[in-house]
């Protein structure tokens, strides 16, 4: 029977999965990747760590499924975006740590640039926020701290990738430097409009165009896997940031269609066809993968701190032995007795951009529990999610009519039920909420005709739950009301 193999890297785990022809998950394997805090702020990952999980994750999936690869029809690939990795092109050594799209060491050049002449001319050019989020700041840090490596950047000895773009690379065994324009335009360095580097922006970030992969179409074949690694060469036919590939996943193809990803963070996208969309709330235009080459385009929140609150509660305080002990922990109480969680740890993402922002922990008195902050840490995820909705509404001047979800956190149904609370509208799971590996899968299998058209895939989604709201509004706003004043005491920007 052929598969798709779907190798899905994320910030906490590498995960591959093989797809048959209907779409379905057979099997999945995953290995962790850890990441390192070496100061306030900061996160970093080692790249060889996030290469060896990912190929240990691919092996032991084949292994453990009986499949060979000359069973495997092609190699869809989805990663952490932002994250920036530079390594020598003579040996593939990584030359300092991986910068992960969380990390904020250069939120005070990011400031500075945001006050700049320059600063509303990235955005047009960008459709993002100047912030420190992505890659094209991280990719000037390291230039500027690893000794020499500005001018071997320039002579064209580093290569620079953000995890797709490293993983491909050593797939390929270094023959292959390629990214697509769905992480292209994550690193503040892509003209979204036109889907290629710019100049401009690379002159303003003192990036070296030597440096940059190849831009390819999200959904084509971009090169082979070497044998060396699964047994035979493997097509590389689709590649998608994760977000973008959830998006797909969840087989949003058309303009209107939404989706939330409930990871280490949220990320709520709304497709919007082949307009370019222009955020007049502070969220961000990106590119949505294409399986026709066309360009499409998404417009999209971020909300950096969601399921990492409840590692948080669980590696940090010991509130909770696992992240599904959440779930009946914060069932148990009928509300959270007016506490408020604001998982600020690395700044706030939009629709606030405040890098200097910090957690806050408010509202507690002598009857406050476990419980309740582990409840109020599972409605924070929830009110980042309605933030981000509302300033997609405002921007879409219409309101969605259901959200598609998915992510670890989705299978949550304490969450779950209180986002469509929160929200007024209802919340679709569906039958596979692993819509990352999914959607780099279908962009794969479409690319090499494993799958026919837009149209079969879309017909494999399937619902598993739907949570309607059961909230009156007057609870609901003034529950949203003391979110606010939360956020509002955490707040540095003006």
């Amino acid at each position: 029977m052929p598969f798709v193999l779907s190798l899905d890297e994320g910030t906490t785990s590498a995960r591959a999965a093989l797809y048959d022809e209907q779409g379905r998950n057979v099997a999945m394997e995953s290995a962790p990747v850890h990441c390192r805090y070496p100061q306030a702020g900061w996160v970093e990952q080692d790249a060889d760590e996030i290469w060896n999980a990912q190929l240990y994750a691919a092996r032991l999936l084949l292994d453990h499924a009986g499949v060979q690869a000359p069973e495997i029809v092609a190699v869809g690939i989805t990663n952490q975006r932002e994250t920036a990795v530079v390594w020598e092109r003579a040996t593939g050594r990584p030359v300092a740590p991986a910068i992960v799209w969380q990390c904020r060491r250069t939120a005070p050049y990011c400031a500075e640039l945001a006050q700049s002449f320059a600063a509303a001319d990235i955005t047009r050019r960008t459709g993002l926020v100047i912030d420190a989020y992505f890659s094209g700041s991280k990719i000037r840090w390291i230039l500027e701290n690893v000794p020499e490596a500005r001018q071997k950047a320039r002579d064209g000895e580093l290569l620079f990738g953000n995890v797709d773009t490293w993983l491909i690379w050593k797939l390929t065994n270094g023959a292959v430097h390629v990214t697509d324009p769905t992480n292209a335009s994550r690193t503040m360095l892509m003209n979204l409009e036109t889907g290629d580097w710019d100049e401009d922006l690379l002159r303003i970030l003192d990036v070296p165009r030597a440096m940059l992969p190849r831009i390819a179409p999200s959904s084509a074949v971009v090169g082979a896997v070497h044998a060396e690694h699964f047994g035979a060469e493997i097509p590389i036919a689709g590649i998608a940031g994760d977000q973008q590939a959830a998006l797909a996943g969840q087989a949003c193809f058309r303009a209107g269609l939404s989706k939330n990803t409930y990871g280490t963070g949220c990320f709520a996208l709304m497709h919007t066809g082949g307009h370019l969309p222009v955020s007049r709330n502070r969220l961000l235009g990106t590119r949505a993968a294409s399986t026709d080459g066309l360009p499409q385009f998404a417009i999209e929140g971020s909300v950096f701190v969601a399921g990492a609150a409840v590692q948080w509660l669980r590696d940090k305080l010991g509130l909770i032995q696992t992240a599904a002990e959440s779930e009946p922990l914060a069932a148990s109480v009928p509300d959270t007795g007016g506490v408020y969680l604001v998982p600020a740890f690395v700044g706030l993402g939009a629709p606030y951009w405040d890098a200097g922002a910090r957690g806050i922990l408010c509202g507690l008195t002598r009857s406050s529990d476990r419980a309740h902050i582990v409840r109020a840490t599972l409605e924070s995820i929830a009110y980042q999610t309605r933030e981000l909705i509302d300033a997609m509404q405002a921007d879409a001047g219409e309101r969605i009519l259901e959200l598609r979800v998915d992510g670890g956190a989705a299978a949550n149904n304490f969450l779950m039920q209180f986002q469509a609370d929160i929200l007024g509208c209802p919340i679709v799971r569906p039958a596979d909420i692993e819509t990352t590996a999914l959607g780099a899968a279908y962009l794969a299998g479409l690319a090499t005709g494993f799958w026919k058209s837009v149209a079969e895939v879309e017909n494999f989604w399937r619902a598993e739950r739907r949570f309607e709201p059961a909230m009156d509004e007057a609870t609901r706003e003034r529950l949203f009301s003391g979110w606010k004043d939360a956020v509002a005491r955490c707040i540095t920007a003006p």
